[in-house]
């Protein structure tokens, strides 16, 4: 939410390593339905957002289902940090998370992590959060129900007292499935003015 489109970033990292396109979405495709399509079946995304697996394991073993444009092995070496080379922040939504916090709004990052290299700003953590959830460092993940629990819990907050924000749809229904006040993030713009208006009828509220 606080990074470019992950579309994005993964369309430039294929284009940048010269990945078949084809090979990546045969590989990828199924593990996303697993993971964010409410099939019960595990994925190695599953495992790897968990903290099941290393880097280094999860690289190898979608390094072996794909190729170059060439035909050529992709190297499974350093993998995740070329995938999310292009990742970039978005000034937008930290601008917003900085005002919410400023404002005495509780504020909390529940990131599901591709793996446990340094892909995180974490210089900047403790500017922006109130507290941070990373799903590898906590053995659970979006959309499991402990891990949504154990965000608000450690602010202290029922889930109804919360806004969640998250761009995977299936995140979000699950988010809002257990009382979160869930908003699909497509764009800063459009987020900010949704939460404002969460937060206006909270206030109305009190």
């Amino acid at each position: 939410m606080i990074t470019s489109p992950i579309l994005d970033t993964v369309s430039a990292w294929l284009a940048a390593d010269r990945i078949d396109r084809d090979s990546y979405a045969m590989a990828m495709r199924p593990w996303v339905q697993r993971a964010y399509g409410g099939d019960a079946a595990e994925s190695p995304i599953h495992a790897l957002e968990r903290g099941e697996v290393s880097d280094a394991e999860f690289e190898a073993t979608l390094a072996a289902e794909l190729v170059h444009v060439d035909g050529g092995p992709v190297a499974a070496a350093g993998l995740l940090r070329r995938m999310f080379a292009a990742s970039v922040l978005q000034d937008e939504m930290l601008d917003l998370i900085k005002e919410l916090r400023a404002g005495g709004t509780l504020t909390s990052m529940l990131s599901n992590s591709w793996g446990t290299s340094d892909g995180y700003p974490r210089h900047l953590f403790a500017e922006l959060f109130d507290d941070v959830v990373i799903s590898g460092e906590v053995g659970m993940r979006k959309p499991e129900e402990q891990i949504f629990l154990l965000a608000a819990g450690r602010l202290g907050l029922a889930p109804q007292e919360c806004a969640f924000i998250d761009d995977v749809e299936y995140n979000v229904l699950a988010a809002r499935a257990l009382g979160f006040q869930a908003v699909h993030h497509k764009d800063p713009r459009q987020t900010r003015t949704v939460l404002a208006d969460l937060l206006c009828g909270v206030a109305g509220r009190d």
